[in-house]
Formats: structure tokens, sequence, C-alpha cells
């Protein structure tokens, strides 16, 4: 195990005011460069010595990447927004309340103040033996430890692990996907594209050395929110240790529209904590559609939501908690019997 010194190491800081100069220093350093956001999930890693970029590149004195705008008919929050301002803001908390809530959930009010919406998304996994210097499959390693007979895995993945079993700590990826965001990524050579909120993230599978699409060079610049799902009925739950701030064991986040009469018309459903990246319940979502919003109804959706679940040793409690999350969602109804 790395041994903590608390020390950073030296690295050359750079502060760029607009966002090409920002995109030319990353495309300069390449993967020498670390962009720094909030800076919670950065200083963790550079106090405890195991990153050790050449640069650091401090993206708050630019002003495009902060702020919430209008865009079309949905919103256009910059990557460097913080989350207090996501979940202050009154277009979000009116139309967009599911991403209010999921923001508020992520931290303490005074992480909120400085942690902001980008670099909630892109922080990378909290399992504490990568965390800890371990050199394991994400680290170029040929081992999960957290996989194995004796390891200490009650917050790892019970779906879609491949070698590597740590899960995504972002609050707001459930909500995001469930609104049916787009993040939009520039580079300094290739432009500008916008990036579907689930196919941002990506698991060991694709890439087992990053969590994102984000590449050295990349800069996530905004998060789009469009139309589409404004104003519909929402759910949010997220299921910790400590109510008063942790990482999620287990969320869920949906985003539903329903007739007159009950019907579910269409739905949009994202869980975290059980997946090796947030996941999309694609498979839940088309079943549902056209039945009744019903206990009938919520029981499958559970049952689906967790088909295919490999628990570890310590982690079986996920799919009884990810099934009776699913079924709220369904149900609109918490765990304290309101309704939603």
């Amino acid at each position: 195990m790395a041994v903590v010194r608390d020390v950073m190491p030296a690295f050359e800081l750079l502060q760029p005011t607009s966002v090409p100069d920002a995109l030319a220093l990353l495309d300069q350093y390449g993967a020498d460069a670390w962009a720094l956001a909030g800076g919670l999930d950065s200083f963790d890693w550079l106090k405890d010595r195991i990153k050790r970029p050449a640069v650091v590149v401090d993206l708050s004195g630019i002003a495009e990447l902060q702020g919430i705008r209008p865009w079309g008919n949905g919103l256009e929050i910059g990557a460097m927004t913080t989350l207090t301002e996501v979940v202050e803001h009154p277009v979000v908390r009116e139309r967009y309340g599911i991403l209010m809530e999921a923001a508020e959930a992520a931290a303490s009010p005074q992480i909120r103040n400085q942690g902001t919406l980008g670099g909630n998304v892109s922080q990378d996994t909290r399992c504490w033996y990568y965390r800890s210097g371990w050199l394991c499959y994400r680290a170029g390693g040929n081992i999960c430890h957290a996989d194995t007979p004796m390891a200490i895995n009650r917050e790892h993945a019970i779906l879609d692990a491949d070698r590597c079993v740590a899960v995504s700590p972002s609050d707001t990826a459930p909500a995001l996907i469930a609104l049916e965001a787009a993040m939009v990524v520039r580079t300094a050579r290739g432009g500008e594209r916008g990036v579907e909120a689930e196919d941002y993230f990506i698991g060991p599978g694709t890439d087992i050395m990053r969590m994102t699409i984000l590449r050295p060079g990349d800069l996530l610049t905004a998060i789009r929110l469009p139309a589409t799902w404004a104003g519909t009925r929402f759910y949010f739950e997220k299921v910790r240790d400590r109510n008063v701030w942790d990482f999620a064991l287990v969320s869920v986040a949906s985003a539903m529209v329903t007739t007159e009469t009950g019907t579910i018309e269409r739905l949009r459903l994202a869980v975290n904590g059980v997946a090796a990246r947030p996941w999309r319940l694609r498979a839940v979502e088309q079943a549902v559609r056209g039945k009744p919003r019903n206990e009938e109804t919520a029981t499958l959706a559970g049952e689906l939501a967790t088909r295919g679940a490999r628990p570890l040793q310590h982690n079986a409690y996920k799919v009884p908690l990810l099934r009776n999350l699913v079924k709220r969602a369904l149900r609109g109804v918490d765990a304290g019997g309101r309704t939603t």
C-alpha cells in the first residue's frame, strides 16, 4: 500500500483565462497535464502523491465555463458551475428538479460551494485499493484487488464488471442520464462535439484506465439539458451510510411521462453504485412502456433491474437494495411514504 505523505509533488501551475488558451495548454502537454476544476478530487490525488502531473491547468479563471444560461428550449450549464449554483438556480429547480436533488445530495454545503458539475461527473473512482496506490488493473497491473477472496468490496459493482469492479462516485451522473443531457467536449484540434450523458461514461470493457471518454487534450466545457424531459415526473433517491454526506451505495434517477389514466408513456431510468459506470436500465424502460403505473409494473421493473447481477463477497445487499429503489422510482413513493 502506498504511504500517504500529505505533501503534493512539485508541478507548474498554469491559469488560462479562455477556453482556447486552456485547450492549447492541454494539447501541448498531453498526458502530463492535469485539468483542475473544483479541486476536491484532484487535491486528494496530489496530496497522496499518486498522480504526478508536470503541469496543472487551473480552469477557475475561465468565465465561459461558468454559469447557467438558456440553450434552445433547455439549459446549458458551464462545466465549472458549482454544485451550489445548480441547486439554487430557479429554472433547474422548476424544470429539472431531479438534477437539483442529485447535486444537493452530492456533498456537504461547503464542498458544494467549491465542487463543480463538470468535476462531479469527471472524477475518478473512489475504490480504496486504486486510490491507495495498489497496482491493480486500473493502475496498469494485472489484478483487481477488490475481487479476491479476502477483499473488502462492500461498495463495489454487482453489474457490468470486466476485471475492474470499481464504481463511479458521481451523484449527478444518473440524473443527467435520465434527463438525456449532452456533454459538450472540446479539443484544440477536433473542435466541439456533443456526447450523450450515458455515453460520456465508459466501463472497463471499453478502457480500464478511464471512467469517461475524456482523453489527454480533451476538455468538458458544458452540460446541455434538452426540454424533452423538463417538468416531467421525477424521482431521485440515494442510499448511503451517512445521511449527512457520503458516496452512494446505490442511487436511482428517473424521468417519466404518464397518460391521464396512469399508463407509462415513456421513461428514462438510470442507477449508480451498482455497475462499473452509471447504468441506464434500458430493458426496464422498454418493458414498462405502455403498462399501468402500479405495484405489478414496479415489481417487474425491480426484477429486471437486478437480472444478471453477480455480487461479490460483501455486497450482496446491493441486489435487493437496487430492486427496491427501482420499484420505488416506478411507484413514485420513497422510503418515508412520500409521493413524488
